[in-house]
């Protein structure tokens, strides 16, 4: 067999198995129903952690919990996974109102850096921000 023929079969195979993850559903996004999912997919992680507001982003792909004593409950996606995390505002390297409604953040933690979460919902942006902000006010520009 050929070289030429021996690398066209190898890529044709990748082509057909990626093809075959995305259209069986292996790159779509996970996404939030409600509070009431967020509140049970964090409840599975910290059983012992009781939420008491929720806020979700624009796009439903995040959602951000008060769960007390200055920490703040995630639920991000990531593929078709969640991930749950509890920051504090001294895990939160940086923090940036970037308008209304939108905020960024920086996490110490390696394994997620954080990101920029939109919501519906100036207010929520700015409650978040006076959260995870409590240690980094020099860091935060008020929202325009």
């Amino acid at each position: 067999m050929s070289l030429l023929v021996l690398v066209a079969i190898v890529v044709l195979g990748i082509a057909l198995s990626v093809a075959a993850v995305h259209f069986t559903g292996g790159s779509k996004a996970a996404m939030l129903a409600g509070p009431d999912q967020a509140l049970s997919r964090f409840a599975e992680d910290f059983p012992d952690d009781i939420a008491t507001r929720v806020r979700l982003t624009a796009d439903a792909r995040t959602a951000f919990l008060d769960i007390g004593q200055g920490r703040i409950g995630i639920v991000h996606s990531i593929g078709d996974c969640f991930l749950t995390r509890i920051v504090t505002s001294a895990d939160v390297t940086a923090l940036v109102a970037e308008g209304a409604g939108v905020v960024s953040f920086r996490l110490a933690d390696f394994t997620w850096k954080g990101g920029r979460f939109s919501f519906a919902d100036a207010v929520d942006a700015q409650d978040l921000l006076n959260a995870l902000g409590s240690q980094h006010r020099n860091s935060t520009k008020e929202a325009a």
